[in-house]
């Protein structure tokens, strides 16, 4: 019998056994929900900056980018799990719980492999909402309807039980209606011409689900002191079939001074992507060149981007039509970068790697891997060599983390030829080397859950099969400079052709061979651990500390 309406809890634990198409890739066992101190994985950290520079209009404005990043997260809440307030309620007065479960935007802990922690909750469903849980992948075959692999549509029963498709302007109606008019309402505040006109182009978007237009002009914001993010925007949510965004919002403020030192960058990447370690057919084609490299410090996150943990750096649009005709922006979260390195990255760095070592570690060279990790999203290619589509519908979910191991490894690969070209001098390859590592034990720790933990567990086992770093008796890490120099362009070729031979099967198969954390890794990572060195961060934040 198909199950047409069901509440949050009842949904839930039907989960766990209604279909089998529908469960994570691995078994997990329920946290007790008497577990204490479970959000002590995550440090804190107050988001905020200097806003003296802002006109009166401006600093209005931030106050409705508040407002609609807030409905955002909303929707995000309904996406991701249901109900909120059902959910709270079946946790009652744990306050451990309950803080966990706000930034986990759930009952499943992101961060431990979507372990459920709250008693009488079943594993998360592999399309989270986004589709029926009783939804059979033969259900979902026959199921004709175009609309269906739209990013932008919602799967449900109709009165019959029968699949149907549900745009997200019409399924959460209410709630765009008003995201949409405060968008509206705060482009007659933006001081920035090329701002406003996005806003009100984004206001349209979400009426409509067509997010070509808002994305192709948000390509021409480059002179503003004030920059949003949001909609339904990635796809990691969906870890059933890769397809459906999640809604997510991030308001941000321009470093001006930072930003001019990044620009001069953009201009390389139509000659870097000529040198990319792979065949001619792999690189055949151009990225747009009308790259934004900017840095900005982010003063909210609101919906998919605040969930577990925290994107620090935004490449976008995602749409490969903008991407081929444009390029894409690349912005820089400097404040929650600096965040991530100071509370997690060099603590954890002081555990696993050598004494010697960490004279590399620093921020100016974390701050470029990142920043060429974004850049190296735009590069390489985007639609499969033998017309089976674009990589993203070849791959489906494997899209994602080899995306992000392809950023990874081809990040820190742009960054050595720039620096052969003598163009990057802000940092040694040693330092950029040295950093790299470290931030694959921060990444790691994100479990199998996260596109971000998967890459990471990939070229960590990669790299060690090509020797390139060692690990002493002590447990203490060092690379091997030439041989991790070696494996970063071998694996950036091996990436970047799974994703133009779009073979799904072949791509699963060395993903799953390559996404595991072996016992000796799992041994450092519980060193970590118990040094009390957080995972990730969450954030105070909002117009009470950054507008008083």
């Amino acid at each position: 019998m198909k199950i047409k309406h069901l509440t949050l809890i009842a949904a839930l634990a039907i989960g766990a056994t209604a279909c089998d198409n529908n469960k994570p890739e691995q078994p997990v066992e329920p946290a007790q929900q008497q577990e204490t101190h479970l959000a002590d994985k995550y440090a804190e950290y107050t988001l905020t900056t200097d806003i003296s520079h802002l006109s009166d209009n401006e600093r209005e404005m931030l106050g409705l980018l508040f407002e609609a990043a807030d409905i955002m997260d909303d929707l995000f809440w309904q996406e991701n799990c249901g109900d909120r307030e059902q959910l709270m309620d079946l946790i009652g007065d744990n306050a451990d719980i309950r803080k966990l479960a706000t930034i986990a935007y759930g009952p499943w802990d992101g961060l431990d492999g979507n372990r459920p922690f709250v008693e009488g909750i079943g594993p998360k469903p592999a399309g989270a909402m986004f589709y029926p849980i009783d939804m059979t992948d033969d259900e979902w075959n026959a199921f004709s309807d175009p609309n269906k692999t739209s990013q932008y549509t919602m799967i449900v029963r109709d009165a019959d039980g029968n699949l149907k498709c549900v745009w997200y302007h019409d399924y959460f109606a209410e709630k765009i209606k008003k995201a949409a008019s405060l968008l509206d309402d705060a482009s007659e505040l933006a001081g920035d011409e090329e701002f406003a006109t996005y806003l009100k182009l984004r206001a349209k978007a979400l009426r409509t689900d067509d997010y070509l237009e808002s994305d192709m002009q948000w390509m021409d914001v480059r002179n503003n002191n004030i920059d949003m993010v949001v909609g339904p925007i990635e796809n990691y949510t969906d870890a059933r079939y890769g397809i459906k965004a999640s809604h997510e919002a991030f308001i941000l403020v321009k470093d001006q001074e930072w930003t001019k030192q990044l620009a001069r960058y953009a201009a390389f990447v139509p000659e870097l992507q000529k040198q990319l370690p792979v065949p001619a057919e792999y690189k055949r084609e151009v990225p747009g060149s009308d790259v934004d490299l900017a840095a900005y410090d982010v003063v909210y996150y609101a919906g998919d981007c605040n969930a577990n943990s925290k994107t620090i750096a935004i490449n976008l649009p995602n749409d490969e039509r903008v991407q081929l005709e444009r390029g894409t922006r690349k912005l820089q979260l400097k404040n929650a970068m600096q965040a991530k390195f100071e509370k997690i990255l060099y603590p954890i760095s002081e555990v696993l790697m050598t004494p010697e070592s960490m004279e590399h570690i620093k921020f100016d060279a974390f701050f470029a891997n990142v920043m060429f990790h974004e850049t190296a999203h735009g590069m390489g290619i985007k639609n499969t060599i033998d017309g089976k589509g674009t990589v993203r519908e070849a791959l489906g979910n494997q899209y994602n983390a080899l995306e992000e191991a392809k950023a990874d490894v081809l990040g820190l690969y742009l960054v050595t030829k720039l620096a052969e070209m003598g163009e990057y001098t802000n940092t040694t390859m040693e330092d950029n080397y040295v950093t790299f590592m470290a931030g694959i034990f921060r990444s790691v720790r994100f479990g199998a859950a996260s596109a971000h933990g998967r890459a990471n567990m990939l070229t960590f086992n990669y790299f060690q099969n090509e020797g390139a770093f060692v690990r002493n008796d002590d447990g203490r890490y060092a690379i091997d400079f030439d041989k991790m120099k070696l494996a970063v362009e071998k694996l950036a070729g091996d990436i970047l052709m799974h994703q133009g031979n779009g073979d799904y099967e072949a791509t699963k198969a060395w993903m799953q061979e390559n996404n595991v954390i072996k016992p000796e890794l799992q041994g450092d990572l519980d060193r970590v651990n118990a040094a009390g060195i957080p995972t990730d961060i969450y954030f105070n934040m909002g117009p009470q500390v950054l507008l008083k």
